[in-house]
């Protein structure tokens, strides 16, 4: 037994000291054109460097093997269910509905982006040197560009996914754009104002201000770009490889495909169980610690398609060279290191227009401050989408962000750098996704076959969970 174990050992040893040899070394490997863009280092998203390592790539394909045992346990229980194959995708079908009006809202919501900030800057910068009222006439558009904001691109989008009942995948494709687009306005009017009003301080300079204004297609491209921080020149790359984009957009459709059958395989079927006892704490708790494993995949399948599969087709399809838009998040050992390292995109733009800009506001005082009105604001924005998404207020998310996001940001700071600490941010991530499917799973059921008033009349509601 003794040289057994010996032997086991060197042989793990063995594997991890190849692993971290050619994690280091990252040289490449003859591997698929999807794996391997031919772009410098720092250019490069870190999967696509990980991916060279055949041993990362390896766990990438036993994801794609799980994916097909999911696909081949539904088609087996539906075939003993029903004696046929069942190839309906009735889940995907619901959740995308009202497609046609979607795609209508989003042309109306980018149009009102690309005309109406473009338009007040462009009317502001020509006429604030000739006006004799600069503060006034600043004044003044400032406003109707924040009426913009919380009128025309805030309420009217919110308006109509509501007022039409959009299934969830529908809203969260408005309200992640609405937010989006105002994010891309904000930093725009915020890049560009600066530079007028520094000209205008410089009374010996007699330079135009035309050449301030960025040009259309600047702009232009600027919302299309997979990044949050207006520049009038971003590094381009010289070609386009639409191989690479095309294996992108269908890593994105797989990673969908993916979801939907961890909903269908592991979601729905315990919820189904649950609706047939009592719901007490007992219940409660198994049903977190069971929703851990599809919170995880679920987190795992939204960094994937999105940060990196969508961000990176786009990216290629316009040429845009910085792929930085995650970094490596899952080595962090501290949650202030995985704020920072899970969306690089967005966490700029909270660094530098909430953050710097509060901090210059107050003189460089109260840094604590700032910190709890960034975690104030993404706490709210994501209850926000979530709330509209789902069509019901229940601020689970909002309470994880603003009570143990902070506490733990305090707990596990940067000064923490053992492995034990990686171990318990990912213990608590794996928690906080458990906790986040188990209630927001249970309230959708709930508001759906559950009326408030029979709870109160007959008390024998005890959250119908059935699809």
């Amino acid at each position: 037994k003794f040289d057994l174990m010996r032997q086991f050992d060197s042989q793990v040893l063995e594997f991890m000291d190849s692993l971290i040899e050619e994690s280091a070394s990252l040289e490449p490997a003859p591997v698929p054109a999807v794996f391997s863009p031919p772009l410098s280092d720092k250019e490069r998203s870190k999967l696509s460097e990980l991916f060279e390592v055949n041993h990362i790539r390896t766990i990438y394909h036993m994801f794609i093997a799980l994916l097909i045992l999911f696909i081949l346990s539904t088609l087996v229980v539906d075939f003993i269910d029903e004696g046929r194959l069942v190839l309906d995708f009735d889940l995907l079908v619901y959740v995308f509905g009202q497609f046609p009006l979607v795609v209508i809202t989003w042309i109306c919501m980018f149009l009102s982006v690309l005309v109406v900030p473009y338009s007040l800057f462009h009317t502001w910068a020509s006429h604030y040197h000739e006006s004799r009222h600069g503060t006034l006439w600043s004044l003044l558009l400032g406003a109707l560009f924040l009426l913009y904001q919380g009128l025309g691109l805030g309420f009217l989008p919110t308006f109509v996914v509501v007022k039409n009942s959009f299934p969830p995948a529908s809203c969260f494709i408005i309200i992640l754009e609405q937010v989006r687009l105002m994010m891309k306005a904000h930093s725009y009017i915020r890049e560009n104002v600066p530079k007028v009003l520094a000209l205008a301080k410089d009374k010996s300079s007699s330079s135009p201000v035309s050449p301030l204004i960025p040009q259309l297609s600047h702009y232009i491209y600027f919302l299309f770009a997979p990044t949050l921080i207006y520049r009038d020149k971003y590094p381009r790359n010289p070609t386009i490889r639409w191989s690479y984009v095309a294996s992108k957009l269908l890593q994105v459709l797989g990673c969908l495909f993916y979801a939907y059958y961890v909903f269908v395989r592991l979601c729905i079927p315990q919820f189904r169980s649950i609706s047939q006892q009592l719901f007490d704490l007992r219940a409660m708790v198994l049903c977190v610690f069971n929703s851990i494993l599809p919170g995880v995949l679920v987190l795992f399948l939204a960094f994937f398609a999105f940060l990196h599969c969508w961000l990176n087709a786009f990216a290629e399809m316009l040429r845009f060279a910085d792929r930085m838009f995650y970094k490596d998040w899952w080595n962090s050992t501290s949650f202030a290191n995985y704020y920072r390292t899970w969306n690089v995109v967005v966490h700029d733009w909270l660094y530098y227009y909430v953050y710097c800009d509060f901090l210059w506001m107050s003189k460089k005082r109260f840094r604590a401050a700032g910190m709890l009105l960034v975690f104030t604001m993404s706490a709210v924005v994501h209850e926000y989408i979530l709330a509209i998404c789902f069509g019901f207020f229940y601020p689970v998310l909002f309470c994880l962000f603003m009570c143990f996001g902070m506490m733990f940001n305090f707990i596990l700071h940067d000064r923490r750098k053992g492995p034990i600490w990686n171990v318990i941010m990912w213990t608590a991530l794996f928690l906080g996704q458990g906790v986040i499917i188990c209630l927001y799973s249970q309230e959708w059921y709930a508001q759906r076959y559950c009326p408030l008033q029979e709870v109160y009349t007959t008390q024998t509601c005890s959250y119908i969970f059935s699809k």
